[in-house]
């Protein structure tokens, strides 16, 4: 009897030791890595990037114009939401507005400070172009990066549309004045997006 209850032991001893063992070996195998890091600049099948995943620190190009995402509004109008990400070329201020509602709507904006034009009437007419009212409105704002603008705020907007994919576009932040843009329409294989890391 004390023999049986001594193997008993030894198995049970055994058992213990080789459950441990495998156990520490699983344990020691390197975790899977969820996203290693990946070069910005290399190919990766897409030519243009997602354009509803850019943000400040983002590179973009068109062409052989280079430019970085220097800041990004976020904006919100009732159940609409769209994003103004700001950049500079050549000392110029532009933003690049992407919505999807429910198509994919990009177009660049170049700001124009020297117009001295308020959106109050239908139709606006600028260097031999006419351009139409097709919305106004006001919307929350959330400032990412450098934007010239405070966290949070609102801001009012009128836009115009003219032929071709043109459009005339003012913005108004805070109750500042109104801040008018040329804008046309682009579309996702006119630039190349660089993710930041």
């Amino acid at each position: 009897m004390f023999t049986l209850v001594l193997l008993l032991v030894i198995a049970a001893l055994v058992a213990v030791v080789a459950y441990l063992i495998l156990r520490s070996r699983r344990a020691a195998r390197p975790a899977p890595i969820d996203a290693a890091p990946r070069d910005p600049f290399a190919d990766v099948g897409e030519s243009s990037g997602d354009p509803l995943a850019l943000k400040a620190g983002d590179m973009l190009e068109f062409g052989v114009e280079r430019t970085w995402i220097r800041g990004t509004l976020r904006l919100s109008d009732g159940g609409a939401t769209w994003a103004e990400h700001f950049m500079e070329v050549e000392g110029d201020r532009r933003w690049l507005s992407v919505e999807e509602d429910p198509d994919l709507r990009m177009v660049l904006w170049t700001a124009r400070p020297e117009l001295d034009l308020t959106p109050d009437s239908m139709t606006i007419d600028l260097d031999g172009v006419s351009y139409r009212l097709t919305e106004r409105g006001s919307a929350r704002y959330r400032s990412e990066g450098t934007t010239g603008l405070a966290e949070q705020g609102r801001m009012e907007y009128a836009d115009y549309e003219g032929p071709d994919g043109r459009y005339l576009a003012f913005e108004r932040f805070d109750q500042g004045r109104w801040e008018p843009s040329l804008g046309v329409t682009s579309r996702p294989g006119d630039f190349t997006i660089f993710p930041a890391s």
